[in-house]
């Protein structure tokens, strides 16, 4: 629908402003989530309402739709939460710390294989958050100081988020828009995508140690990146629904070979010299359960298997997405013209496919298993919902605020000035490499890759069409690389991490390293789009 949308300095710097805000909130003046994000709302709500001519019942709509979003993520939260508290409170973290040291010394392979590889391969079967609440507590359980196991995991899934979870973000992305030659898009997207998944794995070694972290993890990085990115490139020409998923389970098997190298098995100087690592304290022996390693690993073996099952082979979780459901929402419109469709099921949830019922059953297995083990005391189930508690209502009020935030600017027409006011001042080339950028900034409002490229694809579409020498495939390309960058800034992946890792609160100091990540490699992709132009 034509609509005659302000595309002037005054009104795309209103419409950033949010964005902007909330950005400094966060990582300059050290707010909590909360406050950070429904500041930020509020500001959305009251330039859309004024400068953009969004009447109530638009605003109310974006509201609702944002309520929803959050809820969507607050299912993984909640449950998340819940398996962290349950595992903790049990000392199985003690049991899978103790052993790992009995068996490996060296925690550079170690931090890799859970914090890029395994992470990699959760995204792969679960995404939507699963990554960070699974891993990030399992990092802190075996040493990592809890701001750096938050941090790892939210670099080293980012990379899988396109064709992850079973390539949801793709199949999204081609329902909303017709591309034409989607063999060569796969391809331009997949070369993009090897780009975070290296630097991933090199910034996992520079965090452990620097230059002689990388030095150290140079030939695992090389190995896995091949497996996860070469794999990747290829299978998107067959079946890109499984390109993510098959590489990243056959990476898994890979590091079982590695660790069988001298080099990745035994501890080296760098354990002694890196900073990410808890000071080892000693400790009454009797403090330790007395279980195996694999008993107290057993509700990550349930989640993995249940997953697999139930979401990576597509029989199954085809018969079992049946069962969905969304809120009616109505057809709104602001006083500019600008108006955003109804929709008789919005952004459903299929709750038998949704990760958080598997992280869900595998905490109910998880308190049953250690409670049949002895592991709890009297108290524990008080401790258990206090943490959970602690935790939970930060989270909630952080991730709601966020997402009321995204979509009071969607309804509103705020995003699309955003985005239309690049186009109108960028040529063919500069404007593929803030493609990748306006991905980024798509997933960091939304924490979605899928729903970054859901809100954007359409408008890159329109401009490759009316703009001589760019092609719809370069930009889908951009557009999809930057949406996975960008998890890694999401606030609500970082809320998430920060939660289930028990550091509320210190999410500032989780952004640094993530934007420097995000930084590096959104100007690498930006480097390499601008390539493939230029010799396509």
């Amino acid at each position: 629908m034509e609509n005659s949308l302000p595309i002037d300095l005054l009104h795309w710097s209103t419409a950033i402003l949010p964005l902007v805000l909330l950005l400094v909130m966060l990582v300059l003046f050290k707010w909590s989530g909360p406050v950070s994000g429904w500041i930020s709302m509020g500001v959305a709500l009251i330039i859309a309402f004024t400068l953009f001519q969004a009447p109530l019942e638009n605003i109310g709509v974006g509201f609702g739709k944002g309520l929803w979003e959050a809820f969507f993520i607050l299912l993984v939260v909640w449950p998340a939460l819940y398996l962290y508290q349950v595992t903790k409170e049990s000392g199985a973290f003690t049991v899978i710390r103790e052993d790992i040291q009995e068996h490996t010394k060296n925690y550079l392979f170690l931090i890799l294989a859970f914090g890029w590889v395994f992470a990699s391969f959760l995204q792969g079967i679960a995404g939507f958050g699963a990554p960070i609440a699974v891993v990030a507590p399992l990092l802190v359980g075996i040493g990592v100081k809890p701001v750096t196991a938050v941090v790892i995991p939210l670099i080293g899934h980012a990379w899988a988020n396109v064709f992850g979870t079973l390539a949801v973000a793709w199949i999204a992305t081609t329902n909303v828009v017709t591309i034409e030659n989607t063999a060569i898009t796969v391809l331009y997207t997949g070369i993009l995508l090897w780009i975070p998944n290296m630097i991933a794995g090199l910034m996992i070694c520079w965090l452990f140690a620097k230059w002689k972290g990388v030095k150290e993890g140079f030939l695992a990085v090389v190995i896995i990146s091949i497996i996860h990115g070469g794999g990747q490139l290829l299978l998107g020409q067959i079946n890109p629904s499984l390109s993510n998923f098959i590489p990243a389970t056959i990476a898994l098997g890979v590091l079982f070979l590695l660790a069988k190298i001298k080099r990745y098995n035994e501890k080296t100087t760098l354990e002694d010299e890196t900073d990410i690592l808890e000071e080892e304290h000693s400790s009454d022996p009797e403090e330790k359960p007395d279980i195996s390693i694999h008993k107290a690993f057993m509700p990550y073996y349930v989640l993995t298997i249940s997953s697999i099952i139930a979401l990576g082979l597509p029989f199954i979780s085809n018969l079992l997405e049946q069962v969905q459901y969304g809120p009616p929402v109505p057809t709104v419109e602001t006083g500019y013209g600008f108006e955003v469709e109804g929709e008789a099921a919005y952004s459903p949830i299929a709750p038998l496919t949704h990760p958080g019922l598997y992280l869900f059953l595998s905490a109910v297995f998880a308190y049953l298993w250690y409670r049949k083990l002895g592991m709890y005391e009297g108290d524990s189930g008080k401790k258990i919902w206090s943490g959970v508690k602690e935790n939970a209502v930060g989270a909630s009020l952080a991730i709601t605020g966020f997402l009321t935030m995204t979509e009071i600017m969607g309804s509103s027409g705020q995003t699309t000035v955003v985005a239309l006011g690049i186009a109108e001042v960028s040529p063919p080339v500069v404007y593929l490499a803030l493609a990748n950028v306006i991905g980024i900034v798509g997933s960091f409002m939304t924490s979605s890759n899928t729903s970054s490229n859901v809100l954007f694809a359409p408008l890159h579409v329109s401009v490759a069409q009316s703009m001589e020498g760019l092609s719809v495939a370069h930009v889908i390309a951009a557009q999809s690389a930057g949406g996975a960058i960008g998890n890694a800034i999401s606030p609500a992946n970082v809320i998430l991490g920060t939660s289930t890792a028990g550091i509320k609160g210190k999410d500032a100091e989780v952004f640094k390293p993530t934007l420097i990540f995000t930084l590096i490699s959104g100007t690498l992709v930006s480097a390499v789009a601008i390539l493939i132009f230029y010799i396509t």
